[in-house]
């Protein structure tokens, strides 16, 4: 039986942060061409992150894809962020631009200095009925909820975000994405976490795509359109972002852990 050793080459990168050990990791592996969904579903399951970032050449840019350990999403800030990172850094280090096509269009990312921009789709979130299991899982009680691609539940101060300890296990039956708990910050202009355990993620440690909504909410309720950012997870973040109408910029910093190739055997 005759034995195909396959290498694929894989980054880790600490996305939103300067330095590792904190921010939010994601391995990225590009690839020559698409490899079955059920291998890469495999890879993303084996690195056990949040998320690995695939992407493959198209045309002037790249397409790219997102992995939890347990399913593709269709949106995945750190993860974008990370393979932009690895782009500019090993592919085309002349350029300040990326455009990747992705399942929620077209994304452009840019670098500014030490940080890199993501044009994103602003997603604002809309008031909506609080699910039982909401208020069970958070096992405290939000003061309004209102819903974008996940449940955004807004408490009154830093310290209820940080304090909030939920169950995953009734949290993994709501319907949407995950849920994501903000409040107006200290020294920033609002903090955040989030929780997806539906798609193996307990609690992400910076979660760009939630970016998307918070963005337009707290731009509308503190009247601004620069929000400065922060998730308060046990790594910790800094975003600052922009609300630009029907889209939002996402900008944070990255730096690299590890590189190296994925080895797999196939027969």
């Amino acid at each position: 039986m005759f034995m195909r050793v396959m290498k694929i080459p894989i980054y880790q990168i600490d996305a939103f942060s300067s330095k590792v050990f904190s921010g939010n990791p994601a391995a990225v592996c590009p690839l020559e061409e698409w490899l079955e969904d059920s291998l890469l579903q495999a890879i993303a399951y084996e690195n056990n992150l949040s998320e690995t970032a695939f992407f493959v050449p198209e045309g002037s840019g790249y397409h790219i894809r997102w992995f939890t350990p347990v399913a593709e999403v269709d949106l995945c800030g750190h993860a974008t962020l990370a393979a932009a990172f690895v782009i500019f850094n090993y592919f085309d280090t002349s350029s300040g631009q990326v455009s990747f096509n992705s399942k929620s269009g077209r994304l452009a990312v840019v670098k500014e200095d030490e940080l890199l921009s993501m044009d994103f789709p602003s997603q604002p979130p809309v008031p909506c009925e609080t699910p039982k299991e909401l208020l069970d899982g958070l096992r405290k009680k939000p003061l309004e909820v209102l819903c974008s691609e996940d449940y955004v539940a807004v408490f009154s101060s830093k310290n209820d975000i940080i304090e909030l300890n939920p169950d995953m296990g009734i949290l993994k039956k709501l319907d949407l994405r995950g849920v994501v708990v903000t409040a107006q910050g200290d020294n920033v202009d609002f903090v955040s976490r989030f929780f997806a355990p539906k798609f193996g993620i307990d609690e992400d440690p910076v979660t760009g795509s939630a970016h998307c909504a918070l963005t337009p909410y707290w731009a509308n309720r503190l009247n601004k359109k620069n929000l400065h950012a922060y998730q308060v997870s046990q790594r910790g973040g800094e975003l600052f972002c922009k609300d630009s109408g029907n889209r939002v910029i996402i900008s944070g910093r990255a730096v690299q852990f590890m590189k190296g190739s994925i080895t797999i055997n196939t027969y």
